[in-house]
């Protein structure tokens, strides 16, 4: 059976095998349309009161169902009627492999007609579960609705990927799933948070912090042999592509910086700054791409949000003030 049928089948299991997710998914997406476009976006974040503190370790935020506002990005595999279709979830390990899958529409149809949005028409995102292994991928679209892209998962463990897209005449969506590299599975712990990231002899440096139900204002500056770059190469409309993903749920945040190449005022490095907010207190991982020299490398930083709260005293005495996380935690280069 080609893809195109494939695709079609699948498409009718719709009704019986996602019949519940899509009536999840089309109360999750009745929020309204989303933000316009612009130098800022975050694709659905929600506010701080949606999630509760967790520390280190942070859970999932209450259900959209209780709090009426819409869930992180990337948490669903389906939504306002969209629901993201691979033709497999099982990849072997350190193969490169042709990787295809479909999103359908509200009429139960491939969706083939996309925004082009930040250069390309779908972004794909895949890591690790641990969140060691990022990948940031463009798919190709057949006139039938199947997408294609070689993938190559390093390690045998598991994967989840994301589709960040924006269907003609609809709003944003990441919608996400879960892949599987069959073999003896070594997950690593969350490396440690850092204010520094090397690559390839770069060396970039993150400025600023994270605040929970708040814009927070992200600096990343981008450094070689000692000497700042400011000749960076513009990568999808920009001078760097960032994603934040919360460690626990891999919850989804994909934010692009101020400015854009050629608009008279934004230099080209050594620093790109952008604009987030996270939905809630907890470790975070954020991978910056940008290009110079015709490459395109990814640095990776774990910052953590929010400060923990200061410790209860029972001696009457006021509690010794708690430090912020980049005090507590320290620089640790990668």
């Amino acid at each position: 059976m080609n893809a195109p049928a494939r695709l079609g089948a699948y498409a009718l299991g719709l009704v019986v095998i996602f019949g519940g997710a899509l009536g999840a998914g089309n109360a999750v997406g009745a929020t309204g349309p989303g933000p316009a476009a612009g130098a800022h976006t975050v694709h659905a974040t929600p506010s701080a009161s949606q999630a509760g503190d967790h520390g280190t370790h942070t859970e999932p935020a209450p259900g959209p169902a209780a709090t009426g506002e819409p869930a992180p990005g990337g948490l669903q595999v389906s939504q306002d009627g969209y629901t993201l279709l691979p033709q497999a979830t099982t990849v072997e390990p350190g193969e490169a492999t042709d990787f295809r899958f479909g999103v359908i529409g509200p009429d139960g149809k491939p969706v083939t007609a996309y925004r082009t949005e930040h250069g390309k028409r779908l972004h794909l995102i895949v890591v690790s579960r641990d969140l060691g292994s990022f990948q940031h991928l463009h798919p190709e679209l057949t006139d039938d609705g199947v997408w294609s892209v070689k993938l190559t998962l390093p390690e045998a463990g598991a994967y989840r990927a994301f589709a960040d897209f924006v269907p003609e005449g609809g709003r944003g969506l990441t919608l996400g799933i879960d892949l599987q590299a069959p073999g003896a599975q070594e997950p690593q712990a969350l490396p440690a948070t850092s204010r520094t990231a090397t690559v390839d002899g770069y060396t970039v440096t993150l400025d600023g912090d994270l605040t929970p139900g708040a814009s927070g204002k992200l600096t990343l500056t981008v450094g070689k042999d000692g000497r700042p770059v400011t000749d960076l190469q513009p990568y999808l409309g920009a001078y760097g592509h960032l994603v934040a993903l919360r460690a626990g749920d891999l919850a989804y945040l994909h934010v692009h910086p101020d400015g854009e190449p050629g608009d008279g005022t934004t230099p080209s490095g050594p620093q790109i700054t952008f604009y987030a907010e996270v939905p809630s207190r907890g470790d975070y991982r954020l991978f910056l791409d940008f290009q110079h020299e015709g490459t395109v490398r990814t640095a990776d930083f774990t910052v953590r949000a929010g400060e923990l709260p200061a410790p209860a005293t029972t001696s009457g005495q006021a509690p010794a003030a708690t430090p912020s996380a980049s005090a507590s935690h320290g620089d640790h280069d990668h």
